[in-house]
């Protein structure tokens, strides 16, 4: 069978990411299960498999360059290119105190995997997302990272104090914006998803959206046409501002 179009989903075992790896596979897409741990990342890929997906388990790691280098190497081997990306493994961190409290540490720690990772993830794949005719990297972020919405006192988010968490997904929404001006004129376009507060292990399951629900507008993005946007912030309701 010709495979038409090949996606990468990183942190693709559990949560948003298996959801959108499975949404992404009942469309016909190849699906690579990107996923740190290599047993879990086989179970769900075995699991999107009995559905009838054609999902392959891919050890990554975003935190590690060496690791990221190696599934570039192995997709080349594979496909020979990338045409989707989507950036979804994510972390919390441990620190629940507030600012003033917080050390670089706090943040390091989140930030080695929602910023850091993201830029290891996809300046490895970008050669391959180049040879795509339509290379689409889906980056999935927050409104929590909204200054826009952290600076309205009207707004949920008003009084909100989350300095790691908040602040990975606000350089991830500028990160995502850089990437998207310089492949400006290209076939390839960028985008955040912003999937709401969905029900995952991050927030210790109290979401209220299903993982199915929050994966949505990951889909929608990762499967934009040529007319589509490069370096919007989306919500299923429309545009987030920044």
């Amino acid at each position: 069978m010709t495979v038409e179009k090949v996606a990468l989903v990183t942190g693709a075992n559990k949560g948003i990411g298996f959801a959108a790896a499975r949404r992404l596979g009942e469309r016909g897409i190849a699906v690579l299960v990107g996923s740190r741990n290599e047993v879990l990342g086989k179970q769900a890929a075995d699991a999107l498999s009995a559905d009838g997906i054609a999902a392959t388990p891919l050890r990554l790691d975003v935190t590690d360059p060496a690791c990221v280098a190696e599934a570039a190497r192995e997709i080349e081997r594979r496909h020979g290119r990338l045409d989707i990306l989507v950036n979804n493994a994510g972390t919390a961190g441990g620190f629940t105190g507030a600012p003033s409290e917080a050390g670089a540490a706090d943040l390091r720690e989140v930030y080695e995997t929602n910023v850091f990772g993201v830029v290891t993830v996809t300046g490895a794949m970008l050669p391959l997302l180049r040879r795509s005719p339509a290379g689409r990297v889906v980056n999935v972020s927050s409104h929590v990272g909204s200054l826009t919405l952290n600076c309205d006192p009207g707004s949920p988010l008003a009084n909100v104090s989350m300095i790691a968490y908040q602040s990975s997904k606000t350089a991830l929404n500028a990160v995502t914006v850089a990437y998207a001006k310089e492949l400006r004129g290209t076939p390839v376009k960028v985008n955040a998803a912003l999937p709401g507060v969905v029900a995952t292990d991050l927030n210790r399951h109290r979401g209220r959206r299903t993982p199915a629900e929050g994966a949505e507008i990951v889909v929608r993005l990762a499967l934009l046409d040529e007319g589509g946007p490069s370096g919007a912030c989306l919500s299923d309701e429309g545009p987030v501002p920044w």
